[in-house]
Parts: structure tokens; sequence; C-alpha cells
């Protein structure tokens, strides 16, 4: 799983014309993605100051049952959760624990749903606030801002998720959202295909690495997970402690994600986990 989110130059144009959906199929996906959105908000909304990360995730294992699914990330061996939970300079694959949610923390809780026998993924980024601590501080304003820039790259990217363009044209609006606003890409984790699989091909970098025409081609039918991972700081990411899954940023600046599914249709991109907020 691990690898399977790593960069790597070798894949990025490789099996391109892999992994094309039915309509059928994509039909199960989308609503496999919706009843994930609706899964992903109430599990938003469920994460307050006070709340254990080890509760949300119990949460999310019994709304997964409710909805005719299995969780993704439990198809992962070796990971027995049904979320990722990230707290501020955690960047990715943060394990579920007894960790209680504090006010202005940064949470970011990634899931994916299999329904039917394919899945969809979805990720989020939110900020702890309690319901009577609503006073803007600067700090608290600059996080806003920080999540608000995530989550423009991230609708940029889906907008170019079309026939006709490629992984690259994906890839360089994002980083420019991204950078022009004073951030740092995460560039050793990237988007992926999904469906079949929970990660497939092609990779789907949030940043570009040469030309545009070097990166694949977008077909309709296929399925990926736009993901744009980016820090306040510094890029670079390292384990954060011994779980051996949660991935930070090195010089513990804090780290946001935000995800959608897509499907490439003859028209518009199709976003098969829309709902989240």
């Amino acid at each position: 799983w691990r690898r399977s989110f790593i960069f790597e130059p070798a894949r990025a144009t490789f099996f391109q014309h892999m992994n094309i959906k039915t309509k059928e199929e994509i039909a199960i996906m989308k609503e496999g993605g919706s009843r994930l959105a609706s899964i992903l908000q109430e599990l938003l909304d469920l994460s307050q100051p006070g709340v254990t990360l080890l509760s949300i995730d119990t949460r999310a294992d019994e709304l997964i049952a409710a909805a005719g699914g299995f969780p993704s990330f439990k198809t992962v061996k070796g990971y027995s959760h049904a979320t990722c939970l990230c707290l501020n300079d955690e960047v990715v694959h943060g394990v579920p624990n007894e960790r209680v949610l504090k006010e202005g923390d940064l949470l970011t809780i990634d899931i994916g749903l299999v329904y039917q026998g394919l899945h969809t993924d979805t990720a989020w980024t939110k900020i702890m606030q309690s319901a009577e601590n609503k006073e803007q501080s600067e700090v608290q304003k600059d996080k806003e801002q920080f999540l608000k820039i995530g989550e423009e790259a991230l609708w940029k990217g889906i907008r170019e998720a079309r026939v006709g363009n490629r992984i690259g044209n994906i890839s360089k609006v994002i980083q420019e959202t991204i950078e022009g606003a004073g951030y740092s890409i995460v560039k050793t984790l990237v988007g992926h295909g999904v469906g079949r699989e929970l990660h497939e091909a092609p990779q789907v970098p949030n940043f570009l690495k040469g030309d545009i025409g070097s990166t694949s081609e977008l077909e309709e039918g296929m399925t990926i997970a736009i993901e744009p991972i980016y820090a306040v700081g510094g890029g670079d990411i390292v384990y954060s402690n011994t779980d051996g899954w949660t991935l930070a940023t090195k010089d513990r600046s804090l780290s946001a994600e935000c995800e959608h599914t897509i499907a490439i249709t003859a028209g518009e991109p199709l976003v098969l986990t829309g709902g989240a907020t």
C-alpha cells in the first residue's frame, strides 16, 4: 500500500490504457461513492474537540457496514482500520488511536469503501473548533486559508480531468495553485487510479515532472483519485513514530489533504465521491 502512494517516475507514463471501467462499473462506483461521501460527512460532523481518533474509526466501521460495503483500507495487508486519521504535521496513513482531539487541531480523515466489488476513495481536512469558540484568531485564519488553497487546487485539478487532456494537466494546475500560495507539495506521495483495486495505474502526481505531453492521456472510462497533499513548510516527510505507517512532515509543519474519486467521461468530469465539505 505504501509503495502505491510513492511517486515513481518510471511508472508515471506506463499503463495509460489499463483500468478502463465500463459504464455499469462507473454506475456502481457512483453509488458507492455517494454512500462514502455521506459517511465521510458524518465522520467530519462527529469530529470535535474532546473526541478520540479511535471512536471516529469505530463509527466509520459501523457506517460502512450499514451502507452495505467493506472498508477499502482493510484490504491492505497489515492494516486493520477503516480510516487513516492524521493530526497537524501528520501527512498520510495515520493509525487511529486513543488520542483526543484538541481545539485548533487539523484532522485529516482518509477513507475508502468497497461497494459491490469496486473501490472509491476520499479524504478531507477539518479544523477542530468547538461551537462556543467561534472567535477567529490570526492562527485560525491562517489555517483556514491553508485548507482553502488545497480545496481550490483539488477542484481546479478535477476540472482538468477530461478526455483530450493528460495527467500532467491535472498535476500542473494543482502545483501552481499550492506553490503559488506559498505552500509546498509533498512530492513523494501521489494520487492514483482506483476501482477494481484501491490503488491502480495511473499515478496522478500533484506536480509536473517534465512536459505535459510525456504524461498519460486521459481516456473515457478511467477512474482516478485526485488528492492534493501539501504542507505549510517543506514537503519532505518522515515516519513520525514506531507504528510503521504514519508519515509526517520532516520539519513538523502543518499538512493537509483533500481527495475525490473522479470518472473521466465523454463530457464533464464526474465526481463519484462528491458531498464532503
